[in-house]
């Protein structure tokens, strides 16, 4: 499934996963061997394969002749990709898409091979054993479209209120692969149409810019999450020959005297992390688990979520555009030490699947804020000149968001003057015993009068306990489920109390599976801090939060009264 809706009516297009490929590891004991595998998927979930490190290739036929744009939506993580044995592509980082186009392939059938390797290394900058599972496969969709000389690479909408009426600011990106006729670009929304003159485009990309005024447009809101549709299509001689539709939201997001607004609204965050994981199918879920997911967040009292530690797939992000869950998205890296970010290619990498996820998922309503390098060394001066590089990359790219990142350096980070936001991750009553009120209060004393954080909307992103699904005792000790219930509900209510706190996101979602590699003392070889466990089964903390969720939403709807 690539998307919750179709993209193109006049452009063929074709999804290659959804069947079965061939699979061959290319190391260790098994070698060689020959495997008929389901596709998308990760090696992981195959029986023998749970801890395979390693290059696996994938190969597939498909039929088609002249321009082929191949698009790979994820695969896990470094991917290089053949046509009929030559190689066309290669991409780093599982959690973005990247394409290429191949031309004037002959008619008939062609071979695709894509070759991916999970293993870590020294060129392996992002991707690092970790606190979280980095699985191999191709692990999202691929796809295959044939294009023309001339085709629409993206389509962008930037919603803008002025005097009470909404605007669309459209961006339109035009690759033309030879010199042709005269082309005529249109785009239209919600009945409206913009045209651009006729002219023929050089070789390379080209960026056409324009904005159509819709006074009747409803705006997105969690409440009532309206969707419009945003059609681009190339005309040579009053003929259509191609088109790229995507989808977005009338909504405005920024932030003003210590809030976060959207729709000129304060915005108060309970929401949980999550990562992409499940047993039975490792970081490739299908359509129902990611929708189960989104339904259990809801039935929470949730109404936002924080794609920790990458960008998500795409489906996730269209189902929480069509029920209204606010999307804290961010890119992709956790922990890194500052020996780590001096890695010859963090920067350059952290920038890739920066400007990758921003340019990929802007047109998401959803989405109201970016975050960036979760828990890294943003204590260093080192650190925080990459903070600083990584926001202007953001903020060069889409103005349209506030930003953040999650921190966990206590009084000593120094990048709180970088953000839109001061985000933070914090563990009473799991990694130290100081009373949750105190710790917190201490903590945002700091922040308010001694960082440049000062008057900034304050969020904290992390918050929570371990429980092992199953384990009960009357004495309520750590990894029980009481103590974890015990533990979020004082946290939560401290949290929530605090003045001036914009929100809460509670780890975690679920339980998932850790990297062998890493391991860090976890119970299980496993992140145990789900309000759920890997199998999506409610733990007791689940009613705790339920309950204090419910009453905070309850307290905010009364106070707009």
């Amino acid at each position: 499934m690539i998307r919750t809706f179709s993209q193109h009516i006049v452009r063929p297009q074709q999804e290659l996963t959804g069947k079965l490929w061939t699979f061959v590891p290319l190391q260790g004991a098994r070698a060689g061997e020959t495997l008929r595998v389901h596709t998308p998927s990760c090696w992981e979930t195959y029986p023998g394969f749970g801890l395979y490190r390693g290059e696996g290739r994938y190969s597939t036929s498909f039929c088609a002749d002249g321009n082929v744009r191949i698009e790979c939506k994820g695969v896990s993580h470094t991917a290089s990709v053949y046509v009929d044995g030559e190689k066309v592509a290669s991409h780093y980082n599982a959690y973005t898409a990247f394409s290429c186009v191949v031309r004037g392939l002959s008619a008939g059938e062609h071979t695709l091979e894509i070759v991916a390797d999970n293993r870590f290394s020294e060129e392996s900058a992002l991707h690092v054993p970790n606190d979280y599972m980095s699985y191999g496969g191709v692990s999202r969709p691929v796809v295959r479209e044939r294009v023309g000389s001339c085709y629409i690479g993206d389509v962008r909408v930037t919603p803008v209120r002025r005097g009470g009426v909404w605007t669309a600011e459209i961006r339109v990106r035009v690759e033309n692969l030879e010199e042709a006729s005269p082309v005529c670009v249109r785009v239209a929304v919600a009945g409206r149409e913009l045209c651009f003159p006729e002219r023929v485009f050089p070789r390379g990309e080209t960026v056409l810019e324009g904005a159509l005024a819709l006074p009747d447009a409803r705006q997105w809101s969690p409440e009532h999450p309206e969707l419009y549709f945003v059609t681009a299509t190339l005309e040579r001689g009053g003929a259509v020959f191609d088109d790229l539709i995507d989808r977005f939201g009338f909504r405005e997001v920024r932030t003003e005297g210590g809030r976060i607004l959207l729709n000129g609204e304060p915005v108060r965050i309970r929401g949980l992390c999550r990562h992409e994981d499940h047993p039975q199918y490792g970081c490739v879920l299908p359509f129902s688990a990611m929708a189960y997911d989104l339904a259990v967040l809801r039935d929470l009292g949730a109404n936002s979520v924080r794609t920790s530690h990458y960008p998500n797939d795409e489906v996730f992000l269209d189902l929480c555009d069509e029920t209204g869950i606010l999307v804290w998205e961010e890119n992709h890296a956790r922990g890194l030490s500052l020996e780590q970010m001096r890695n010859r290619n963090f920067e350059r990498r952290a920038e890739e699947v920066t400007r990758e996820m921003v340019a990929q998922h802007y047109n998401h309503p959803s989405i109201y804020i970016w975050g960036i390098l979760n828990e890294c060394a943003s204590d260093s001066e080192y650190g925080r000149s990459c903070y600083d590089a990584q926001f202007s990359v953001i903020r060069a790219l889409d103005g349209s968001r506030p930003c953040s990142f999650a921190g966990c350096k206590f009084k000593t980070d120094l990048c709180f003057g970088l953000p839109d936001v001061v985000s933070y991750n914090i563990y009473p009553k799991w990694y130290h015993d100081t009373p949750v009120g105190e710790y917190l209060k201490d903590l945002y004393d700091w922040v308010q009068n001694e960082t440049e954080g000062a008057g900034k909307p304050f969020l904290v992103t992390e918050i929570g306990a371990g429980g092992i699904y199953g384990y009960r005792t009357p004495y309520v000790t750590k990894w029980s489920e009481e103590y974890q219930a015990q533990a979020l509900r004082e946290q939560l209510e401290a949290v929530l109390a605090l003045e001036n706190c914009v929100g809460v996101y509670i780890w975690q979602y679920c339980d998932i599976r850790i990297s062998e590699e890493w391991w860090g003392g976890r119970p299980r070889t496993m992140n145990n801090k789900g309000v759920v466990d890997e199998y999506r089964r409610p733990k007791l903390c689940y009613a705790v939060v339920k309950e204090i969720f419910e009453r905070d939403r309850a307290r905010k709807k009364e106070a707009l009264k």
